[in-house]
C-alpha cells in the first residue's frame, strides 16, 4: 500500500465551481479531477524542462565540439602536469 499524504487548497468561489462542474462532466470527485489535472501539467512541465532545445546552428556547433579534436588550454594542461606529480597511495 503506498503511503499518502494530505495537501489543501484554498479556492475562491468561482474556481470552486469551474473544477466542480468540470469533475462532474468526467464522473469524478473534486479531489480526483484536481490531483489527476496538477499530476498532468506537472510531468508535462518536468518533461518540457528536462530537453534542451536549440537552433539547427546551434546544434551543428556542438555536434562539431563533440566529434572535433579536443585541445586542453593552458590552465588544463597545468593542471594535469600538477596531477601527475602527486603521488597516490
Amino acid at each position: 500500500m503506498s503511503a499518502s499524504a494530505r495537501f489543501e487548497l484554498k479556492m475562491d468561489v468561482e474556481e470552486k465551481d469551474i473544477v466542480s462542474r468540470a469533475a462532474a462532466l468526467v464522473g469524478t470527485t473534486m479531489a480526483a479531477f484536481v490531483r489527476s489535472a496538477a499530476k498532468e501539467k506537472a510531468r508535462e512541465l518536468l518533461d518540457l524542462e528536462s530537453r534542451i532545445t536549440m537552433s539547427t546552428q546551434d546544434f551543428q556547433a556542438f555536434t562539431m565540439a563533440l566529434n572535433g579534436t579536443f585541445t586542453p588550454n593552458v590552465a588544463l594542461q597545468n593542471a594535469l602536469s600538477v596531477a601527475q606529480k602527486v603521488r597516490r597511495a
